[in-house]
């Protein structure tokens, strides 16, 4: 006979094991979800920058990775940096409020240069720039202008006509942003940063055109 039988016997204790059988399913299948985006993120990067070197950090658990990658000595680009941040899928108590919170998974890339582009400007969808997006340091010294590109409403910051006209350009010869968000050319860092929604079988996709655009960018004339 065991204590408090009576107590093993309620359907309550029934229903409490179950939903602990549950959450500890939830948790295996949350952290392989995110051990998969991860990889497939990083994989797709690796296609695209062709990296003669890289490394790979975890910087949060389940739901914080970090790369960085070295071109080539003759590209243009010094090295790459990308920082993911998951959803926490393996913990389904906490799931609905980061969703609420953050929405989607994140996946910021940093795009370091030899040369310096001639002029600042940025592509960025307006919900996010709304919803806890970066903040653009010289909004108030550059010209905005609202533009569609694919579905998606954007704000279109330059300093420069001809940097808006190759801004215009990308976005009619690329129609679908895919999961592109933010694109930030920075002069004054010697940097270009791209924000992605990283999901599966779609980073590179995405993030190839804007990394064979930025060429192009740097090739501005004053």
């Amino acid at each position: 006979m065991f204590p408090n039988e009576d107590i093993v016997t309620q359907p309550v204790f029934y229903l409490f094991i179950a939903f602990s059988f549950f959450l500890g399913l939830s948790f295996f299948w949350g952290k392989r979800t995110n051990h998969k985006i991860f990889l497939s993120a990083f994989n797709d990067l690796m296609k695209v920058i062709k990296p003669a070197d890289q490394t790979f950090t975890n910087i949060g658990g389940l739901i914080g990775y970090h790369a960085n990658f070295i071109p080539p000595q003759k590209n243009i680009v010094e090295k790459v940096d990308a920082t993911i941040t998951l959803l926490p899928r393996q913990s389904l108590l906490y799931l609905p409020l980061s969703k609420l919170i953050r929405k989607y998974d994140r996946l910021f890339i940093t795009i370091h240069l030899r040369i310096a582009p001639v002029a600042e400007g940025h592509l960025i969808e307006t919900g996010y720039a709304r919803f806890r997006g970066p903040k653009i340091t010289n909004a108030d010294r550059m010209e905005r202008e609202n533009i569609k590109w694919g579905g998606l409403d954007f704000f279109l910051y330059y300093e420069q006509k001809r940097l808006r006209e190759k801004l215009i350009q990308f976005v009619q010869n690329n129609p679908d942003p895919g999961t592109v968000r933010h694109i930030a050319i920075v002069p004054r860092e010697r940097r270009c940063f791209v924000f992605m929604i990283p999901r599966r079988g779609e980073v590179a996709k995405s993030f190839a055109p804007v990394y064979d655009w930025i060429p192009s960018v740097l090739k501005i004339e004053k």
